[in-house]
């Protein structure tokens, strides 16, 4: 699964794999011991949050590095709460500095980052081999899944998820975050059919005004031009990815796509867009603005952000502050039985049984400081907790994950040496490494539709 439960994580350069070494040793290992969640000083008593306060109920997702559950909560506060649990594996992490930093920096901006169209994290957590994030449940699957079931999109449908999307991007942008993995997988819908962005190992952290990076991430099809060319991004990127996801909505298949990597990077770099007849006015042109090129000229890359996008006729019906406050009807409601059908997902995985495997690895003291104050509780579970006390007033306002919501994510130190920060609260595929060079009359060549029943395709790490 991908989204929430795209849980590959890869090295971006095939020479990391010689570079580093496995920092950790196999052993006989003593029963794991979970990581304490200090909830607060005096209030409140500790609560020993770990694996066995979660009921393990169905198979969401699984991977090289871990698998995703949907859960009940059995102990505790929010007990008989369903979740999603996601699992990876210690050992098979550490193994590289750069898969370090992705988890790293998921864990992070998941803390960091509160807004409607953005998942939320309610609990994280270790053991000795396993890390565990306890996610919001997104009961209504994939949008993938929808667009696979529909073939393309009527243009006010993908008008209402591309305006969602635009607003989780602008609000990642305001601080600094710039997402990099945009796609249908890793777009989740709630129970109501609104948007939830997820999967955040991609993202990278303080990138305002000129600077930029340098990483070559993100899934080939949704890539931007200057993520391939390795001159440097910055947030264009993801206002580049917008333009493929709509085009992708509303024509079935990504713009620029073919029978294997080198010639689909080819196509990105050289060719010419292709837009359908059909497309009205007002479409052809936010997909041409938000394709260009050259990110200077691509709509979303001033200062402005998303403003300008939103200022943009395709979204001339839509009432932002609505849309934001989710007044507005999303154009699909998924069928759900109850909290735990999981009908939207792959039946692949749904229909296993759900286990959570020991782990018989142990690592070294050095292995295992990379994940130092990786334990977290959200602010609002603390303040159901204080509810749950006399003399904690209910009328009590929800404290902030950050002292601020608008400084920005501390930028990332790649090395395993450096733990994560404290809460006060609480496929890679190689990267292509030749010089792509233009194909043949490529822009005359048909565009591939690859068919959506060959998921998935997974992220470059």
């Amino acid at each position: 699964m991908a989204g929430v439960f795209d849980i590959d994580l890869e090295s971006e350069d095939p020479s990391d794999a010689e570079d580093e070494v496995c920092d950790f040793t196999m052993a006989e290992v003593e029963p794991e011991q979970t990581e304490e969640v200090e909830l607060t000083g005096s209030s409140v008593d500790r609560e020993r949050v770990g694996p066995e306060c979660f009921e393990l109920l169905t198979v969401l997702g699984k991977g090289a590095y871990g698998k995703v559950f949907q859960v009940r909560k059995v102990q505790g506060a929010q007990t008989g709460k369903i979740f999603a649990m996601k699992v990876l594996k210690k050992a098979k992490i550490v193994c590289n500095a750069k898969d370090t930093a992705h988890t790293r920096a998921e864990r992070e901006v998941l803390e960091t980052i509160r807004h409607p169209f953005i998942v939320d994290l309610l609990y994280a957590f270790q053991t000795g081999g396993k890390l565990y994030l306890i996610l919001e449940c997104l009961s209504g699957g994939e949008l993938f899944m929808q667009l696979e079931k529909e073939g393309i999109f009527m243009e006010d449908t993908a008008c209402f998820y591309l305006g969602e999307i635009t607003l989780a991007l602008g609000h990642l942008h305001s601080h600094g975050i710039i997402y990099r993995d945009l796609k249908p997988e890793n777009i989740m819908l709630d129970y109501q059919g609104h948007i939830k962005l997820t999967d955040f190992g991609l993202c990278k952290e303080s990138i305002h005004d000129e600077a930029v990076t340098h990483t070559f991430c993100g899934t080939i099809e949704y890539m931007a031009p200057e993520i391939l060319t390795r001159l440097g991004h910055n947030k264009a990127v993801d206002w580049w990815s917008l333009g493929a996801l709509m085009f992708d909505m509303m024509t079935g298949s990504p713009p620029f796509t073919a029978e294997n990597r080198k010639k689909t990077i080819d196509k990105i770099l050289k060719c010419k867009l292709n837009l359908p007849p059909y497309l009205t006015l007002d479409a052809r042109d936010l997909i041409k603005k938000l394709l260009k090129k050259s990110p200077v000229q691509r709509l979303g890359s001033s200062k402005a952000d998303c403003a300008d996008i939103k200022k943009h006729p395709f979204f001339r019906h839509i009432d932002w502050d609505d849309l934001l406050n989710k007044r507005v009807e999303p154009p699909y409601k998924p069928s759900l039985q109850s909290e735990e059908d999981v009908s939207q997902f792959d039946s692949r995985f749904t229909r296993q049984t759900p286990v959570d495997s020991p782990d018989d690895t142990s690592l070294s003291q050095s292995a295992e400081h990379a994940f130092a104050g990786f334990t977290y509780v959200a602010p609002s579970v603390l303040e159901s907790l204080k509810e749950g006390f006399s003399f904690e007033p209910k009328t009590r306002p929800v404290r902030r994950v950050s002292s601020s919501p608008h400084t920005p994510v501390s930028p990332l130190k790649f090395t395993l040496a450096e733990p994560f920060k404290c809460s006060a609260d609480g496929e890679m595929r190689t990267p292509y490494e030749a010089t792509p060079q233009a194909s043949d009359n490529c822009a005359s060549q048909p565009i591939r539709t690859p068919g959506r029943a060959k998921k998935k395709k997974k992220g470059h790490r």
